[in-house]
């Protein structure tokens, strides 16, 4: 079996050239300050960056002679990898184009269920295109369409404004609205908690009743038996 072969890790972005890599006799230097030296030998350029502990970086090779700077090559990718992923959240998190279906003669119920998701798509920043799509003999009546384009316009008027007008484009009629500036997002709610229904008191125990301060009466049977009565003596 042949040796696989690994493969390297792609990386992205701009590629930089230094130190060694660095192979034109003179270089623009910008030194470890931000400071403009001139125009350096690239050798001595080099050799200052050694004797820093730092890098010769060519950060920009299209200029005549190539602009290197003195730095630490480690930290300023760091540096340039957390820029292209707060780059990238930003653009996740930026305005997209939502669509909003609708019918020349779509009812009060659907509309009114078709305008509040399009006044979410507002209030998150986003455009709304509205669109309405003809069928058949509805094509005669272009009107119903305008009106269906006005009341939804009208509902969103205080979350969003017409940056397009409806127009008509074969059997699609368009209309885009773009939020207004000052709407605040709205914040996640917190889990609402039910609250807990009161605990009854648990009975306390009974007192324990108290001893009576008499004595029982004694009972027949324990009673001592009483002596029999002698007849009197006769004269």
């Amino acid at each position: 079996m042949g040796k696989r072969r690994h493969q390297r890790d792609k990386v992205t972005g701009p590629q930089y050239r230094k130190n060694q890599r660095i192979r034109v006799p003179e270089v623009r230097l910008v030194d470890e300050n931000g400071e403009q030296a001139g125009v350096v030998d690239t050798n001595d350029a080099r050799r200052r960056a050694k004797e820093l502990g730092l890098d010769l970086v060519e950060v920009s090779p299209n200029a005549r002679p190539p602009v290197c700077k003195i730095m630490d090559y480690g930290k300023f990718l760091y540096q340039q990898r957390k820029k292209e992923k707060a780059n990238k959240s930003t653009t996740k998190g930026s305005s997209q184009l939502k669509e909003l279906r609708v019918r020349p003669a779509i009812d009060d119920h659907d509309l009114s269920y078709r305008l509040v998701n399009g006044r979410k798509f507002l209030i998150s920043g986003h455009k709304v295109q509205v669109v309405c799509i003809f069928k058949g003999r509805q094509m005669a009546h272009p009107e119903h369409g305008f009106e269906v384009m006005k009341k939804v316009s009208e509902a969103l008027k205080e979350t969003g404004k017409i940056e397009a007008p409806a127009k008509m484009m074969g059997r699609r009629m368009t209309m885009l609205l773009t939020p207004l500036s000052g709407i605040q997002k709205p914040k996640p709610s917190a889990p609402v908690r039910e609250p807990r229904e009161p605990r009854e008191p648990a009975p306390r125990p009974a007192a324990p009743a108290e001893k009576s301060a008499e004595a029982p009466a004694p009972s027949p049977a324990s009673a001592p038996a009483q002596a029999p009565e002698t007849p009197p003596a006769s004269s």
